[in-house]
C-alpha cells in the first residue's frame, strides 16, 4: 500500500438531491451503504472519487470547486480509480465492491457549465461501489486495492 493513499473526505447526502454535509467518520452497512446518507442499498451505495483527478480536471477548466459539488461521499487521495470494475477498494478496516464508472449528471453542470461533460471523460465522475463489511471509516484511514 502506498503510504500516501488516504481518504481525505466523507460527506453524506441529507435527502435525494439535498447538501452534502462534510463528516469526520460514517458508519458502513454491508449491503446498504452509509448510515445515514440517502442513497440506500442497490449497486450504487457509496460513490468514491479521486481527489488528484479532481484537482487535475480543475486545473484543465480553470475551476476552484470543493470536491463536494461532485457529490460523491467519499474523496480519496492515492489511487487510481479508472477501470477498476469488480475490485475491492479497502477503506480502514472496510472494504466495497467497485461495481462501475460513476456517470456525472446535470447537476454538474449547475456547479460549473462544462463539468458534467469533462467528468464524463476516463472516469472522471469516480466509481461507485457496494459496502461488503459493517464497521466506521474515519478521515485520514488508508486506501488500498485488495490483492485478487
Amino acid at each position: 500500500m502506498d503510504s500516501v493513499s488516504r481518504l481525505e473526505a466523507i460527506l453524506l447526502k441529507r435527502f435525494h438531491r439535498g447538501p452534502m454535509d462534510a463528516k469526520p467518520e460514517a458508519r458502513l452497512v454491508a449491503g446498504r451503504g452509509l448510515d445515514g446518507n440517502a442513497d440506500q442499498g442497490g449497486s450504487r451505495q457509496v460513490t468514491v472519487i479521486a481527489r488528484e483527478r479532481w484537482d487535475a480536471l480543475m486545473d484543465r477548466l480553470d475551476l476552484f470547486l470543493d470536491p463536494s459539488e461532485r457529490r460523491a461521499n467519499l474523496v480519496v487521495s492515492g489511487l487510481e480509480l479508472a477501470h477498476t470494475r469488480g475490485r475491492i477498494l479497502r477503506v480502514g478496516a472496510c472494504r466495497l465492491r467497485v461495481g462501475g464508472e460513476t456517470r456525472p449528471c446535470e447537476r454538474m453542470d449547475q456547479a460549473a457549465p462544462g463539468l458534467r461533460r469533462a467528468l464524463g471523460d476516463q472516469w472522471g465522475g469516480g466509481v461507485f461501489a457496494e459496502a461488503l463489511d459493517d464497521g466506521t471509516i474515519r478521515v485520514g484511514d488508508p486506501v488500498s486495492w485488495d490483492v485478487p
